[in-house]
């Protein structure tokens, strides 16, 4: 067995007992109670112990417990039952081991773990651990006090170099903190002038609301004090309208003038267009000719021509339908929007291939629809105000010269 393992011995004691501190070679107390038990606890022991004050500083203290764990006293007793309580979880785990190698095996985890105190402790009290092991334990526990002193001066080092900039920063946080409380005081004189000056704004509205109900108040008491104003009113709006009235009859009368003037161009194109006919025929044909003036008296066909007459009274309504069907044409006939239904006039006016409209006989909606229509779709449209037969008879003069007989 002693091939296999370094830190087995060739003759192996068979005993389950475990080792007690005073039962450990000297060369171990001083890592094992440097290590395995704080300074504290180790204080309170020898005071415990010895019963009074202790006045020793820490390394006394330590190289006294260390020189009492040679032999089984009082002291030597507090520190095995202190270290077997402290440590109970690991020496059950070092139990399991049941060879020095295993024994072994757990110390190198311990080590790679950190956490050597306890392992120390189980591993060198353990019954398989052999004077091989005992002494690679104490080496192993001296290089890594060795590496833990470096580390604590790094980190002292860093400790010092935190606690400087903790100082900075405590620095820089005071004047933040300044600065914070002078934005606050402004921020909060900030807040103070809108206050003041919202309430103004709010004093001024209540003062201009006053003044608006003062002055509705004032109005009515002006409007009740002059007599007929609703009537005035009134009259001032039929006014108005009487002025629209008279501003569209001015265009109507532009309008009539434009379309007369137009009709007698078109006549005298026509009785020339007959007088250079009539003389054609005079020079072919032996024959006397007849008259150029009834030529210019015979009737212009208006076979198959729709003529609507929009407007004018119920009892010649009879009388233009005559005029119309004498002249050869097809008479419609719509009241204006006083009987009929309003919404059949824009079918009407599309059915018509010309249209009268006598205006004083048709309400103002109707004579707008008329006017709109007729000037949207280029149908002829001639406005009459008087509703007597004669006008209509003018009116179809107006639309085709020389219609009547």
């Amino acid at each position: 067995m002693c091939d296999k393992h370094p830190f087995i011995a060739p003759q192996e004691a068979q005993t389950s007992r475990r080792r007690r501190i005073w039962e450990l070679a000297h060369t171990c107390h001083c890592p094992l109670v440097g290590v395995s038990l704080p300074l504290a606890t180790l204080r309170k022991l020898v005071g415990k112990v010895t019963g009074g004050t202790i006045l020793a500083d820490d390394y006394e203290i330590h190289v006294g417990a260390v020189s009492e764990c040679g032999t089984r006293n009082r002291l030597s007793e507090a520190l095995q039952k202190e270290l077997e309580r402290r440590y109970a979880a690991v020496v059950q785990r070092f139990r399991a081991a049941r060879t020095t190698e295993g024994v072994a095996e757990l110390w190198q985890a311990a080590v790679a773990g950190g956490d050597v105190a306890g392992a120390f402790w189980a591993g060198l009290t353990h019954p398989r651990c052999a004077q091989e092991l005992e002494e690679k334990m104490c080496r192993d526990l001296h290089m890594i006090q060795h590496q833990a002193g470096a580390c604590a001066r790094a980190d002292i080092h860093r400790f010092n170099a935190v606690v400087e900039e903790n100082g900075q920063l405590t620095r820089e946080l005071s004047r933040v903190q300044k600065r914070n409380a002078a934005m606050q005081l402004e921020h909060t004189a900030e807040q103070d002038r809108h206050a003041a000056a919202l309430m103004q704004l709010r004093a001024q509205l209540v003062g201009r609301d006053s003044v608006i109900d003062s002055l509705r108040q004032e109005l009515e008491g002006l409007r009740a004090s002059i007599p007929g104003l609703p009537a005035r009113e009134r009259l001032a709006q039929r006014l108005e309208q009487m002025e629209e009235r008279e501003q569209m009859l001015r265009d109507q009368v532009i309008d009539l003038r434009r379309a007369l003037t137009q009709s007698v161009a078109q006549s005298m194109a026509q009785n020339a267009a007959l007088a250079d006919a009539a003389a054609a025929h005079e020079d072919s044909t032996p024959a006397a000719p007849a008259p150029i003036e009834h030529v210019m008296r015979m009737p212009v066909s208006l076979t198959e021509r729709s003529i609507l007459c929009v407007g004018g009274r119920n009892g010649n309504v009879a009388s233009y339908r005559a005029v119309i069907e004498r002249a050869g044409g097809q008479f419609a006939h719509h009241d204006g929007g006083l009987e009929d239904n309003a919404g059949r006039l824009e079918a009407s006016l599309a059915a018509a291939d010309m249209v009268i409209c006598q205006t004083g006989c048709i309400s103002h909606s109707a004579y707008w629809r008329v006017k709109d229509f007729c000037k949207r779709t280029g149908k002829r449209c001639v406005f009459i105000e008087n509703p007597s037969v004669s006008s209509l008879q003018r009116g179809l003069e107006e639309l085709a010269p020389d219609a009547l007989t």
